[in-house]
């Protein structure tokens, strides 16, 4: 049986705190599984370790590695909106994975069409019938069968839900989990 479900991985992070949130919803964007990592506050000696590459340290490392490994199955595509953990989502997890984003594209001739962009690893996906495609990033080295099975996913996932809405419960979740109300 297929694993029909898609993971939305969040990460947020700022100088003072970085945390993350993983949602698998099934094909309808019901919740299957949400994981959370810690608020992780760097300490002073770490920033100065690290450098600037602190903070993508800590949402490779430390927060996305956790999370990958929280979920109680993988889900058969992850999307993020976060370029910097897009590679890192994929190697981790052994699973394909997409930035996915709104685009101002006019609408393709058909859901399910593809259609590469002058950017490299950058396609615009329509998804729905109607209404904009999404612009969908893939790590670098992507094969055009995995660009296709990923467009032919989220057709799929787009007849019953919106695609992108999980980001927005992942965010208000990791918000209301933020302020300590339970």
């Amino acid at each position: 049986m297929a694993n029909n479900t898609l993971g939305y991985v969040v990460i947020d992070g700022s100088e003072t705190v970085i945390r993350g949130a993983a949602l698998i919803t099934d094909m309808k964007g019901f919740p299957v599984d949400f994981v959370r990592s810690e608020p992780l506050r760097p300490d002073q000696i770490s920033k100065i370790l690290y450098g600037e590459s602190f903070g993508k340290y800590a949402k490779e490392k430390l927060v996305l590695e956790s999370l990958i490994d929280a979920v109680e199955s993988d889900p058969q595509l992850w999307i993020c909106n976060d370029s910097d953990i897009l590679t890192p989502l994929r190697n981790n997890s052994r699973v394909k994975s997409v930035l996915l984003e709104e685009s101002p594209h006019v609408p393709l001739d058909a859901a399910g069409h593809v259609e590469a962009t002058a950017d490299p690893g950058v396609f615009l996906i329509q998804a729905e019938p109607n209404g904009n495609p999404l612009r969908a990033q893939f790590p670098a080295g992507v094969r055009p069968e995995d660009v296709q099975q990923t467009a032919a996913i989220l057709t799929e996932a787009a007849q019953t839900m919106n695609v992108l809405e999980p980001f927005t419960r992942v965010e208000k979740a990791m918000t209301f989990l933020a302020t300590g109300l339970r």
